[in-house]
């Protein structure tokens, strides 16, 4: 599987505190592996992003992403949950 990751997702990337940023690469590690692994919680999203999807870096982030094609996902914004405004 290949990961791109959006401007937008590197800009704010990288204003998390170091912790995040830490706990988000664990959890990428385990979405590489199993996307639908219970600890990501991933989940469709609903309304105006119905056609992305989003798993926890822990209870106040997240990350969204889109399936571009077989084995190729766009990651496009991490953070709290004003990312879904």
């Amino acid at each position: 599987m290949k990961i791109y990751y959006s401007k937008k997702f590197e800009r704010e990337y990288k204003k998390l505190p170091i912790r995040i940023k830490k706990m988000a690469e664990e959890k990428e590690k385990v979405f590489r592996i199993n996307q639908s692994d219970p600890k990501l919680n991933t989940h469709k999203l609903q309304g105006r992003l119905n056609s992305y999807w989003a798993f926890w870096v822990d209870q106040k982030y997240r990350i969204i992403f889109e399936y571009a094609k077989k084995d190729v996902i766009w990651f496009h914004s991490i953070g709290d949950h004003s990312i879904y405004k």
